[in-house]
């Protein structure tokens, strides 16, 4: 898209140029009824067949690079489905899907073809620094090819207004190594690591959180919510906007609203003391296992 952008840039450029510095010359030149015919031709070259040309190799250009983002083949593919206001986040493998949430991790030189649907609204999926943006529409599936070339953590975003926390729905957008990037998802596929006994497994129970998020290797099987399998191990929280931290983690819980406004989670105020500091405990074990 960068080349793109760049391409399209020196071609206004160009065209802007030669059609200002036509009619510079133009208005400078003396009047001389036998040049008629000249200007004539002047006019229609310069006025109609450059421009059109020009015009229209940008388009041809254009297009075949708009082709290359939206195809339909990739090294990988990963779903992605806009909620209101996170990502839900599925790696399609011939040995089963992995779902994750607010976070995602691609490998570089690859091509990743994004699968892109919406649950409410019409949300935008935006990764500036590596593609162009693609609307996410509800009944309807839409594709986004992307192929980092350089590692990081370029950051993305919803670019669609969608409602009161549309601010704030982002998402890391992480590009590693490939076998950095193997090794992440073999380790996001696994179930989490869940001692029954734990007392922050057992807060999480109580307070009825698996009712409407998922932790694989537990009875936890919620669908509405975004999956917290390996929470932990993702960069921020409240999709991409606090650093995952226990200190975030507990306002999350007791002040969701003021963390994150208008969103669906109710908030905890009367968690606190030994049963907060046990369930915050239990969500930041949720890693990868060593």
């Amino acid at each position: 898209m960068e080349e793109l952008f760049w391409v399209l840039l020196i071609g206004a450029a160009v065209l802007w140029t030669a059609v200002i510095g036509a009619a510079v010359y133009a208005q400078k030149r003396q009047v001389d009824p036998s040049l008629e015919r000249q200007a004539r031709w002047f006019i229609i070259w310069g006025g109609a067949v450059i421009p059109t040309l020009l015009v229209g190799g940008l388009l041809a250009w254009g297009m075949v690079i708009l082709r290359d983002i939206t195809s339909d083949t990739g090294d990988l593919t990963v779903r992605v489905d806009g909620e209101r206001w996170w990502w839900r986040v599925t790696y399609e493998g011939p040995e089963g899907d992995v779902v994750t949430a607010n976070e995602i991790r691609i490998p570089v030189g690859q091509t990743a073809l994004f699968r892109l649907t919406a649950d409410d609204v019409i949300h935008s999926f935006w990764v500036p620094a590596l593609g162009g943006k693609m609307d996410m529409i509800p009944g309807r599936e839409t594709t986004l090819a992307l192929t980092p070339q350089e590692v990081g953590n370029w950051g993305g975003l919803c670019a669609e207004f969608c409602g009161g926390a549309h601010a704030l729905m982002r998402f890391d957008a992480i590009v590693m190594e490939p076998g950095d990037f193997e090794a992440w998802l073999a380790a996001e596929a696994a179930p989490a690591q869940v001692s029954e006994d734990d007392p922050g497994f057992a807060v999480f129970q109580e307070e009825g959180c698996g009712a409407c998020h998922a932790v694989r290797g537990t009875d936890a099987a919620g669908p509405v919510g975004p999956d917290l399998t390996h929470v932990a191990a993702r960069e921020k929280l409240g999709a991409g906007v606090y650093e995952m931290t226990p200190q975030n983690m507990a306002l999350w819980i007791t002040e969701t609203h003021e963390m994150k406004p208008d969103i669906d989670m109710p908030p905890y105020p009367d968690l606190d003391g030994a049963r907060l500091d046990a369930l915050v405990a239990f969500l930041m074990s949720l890693d990868h296992a060593e």
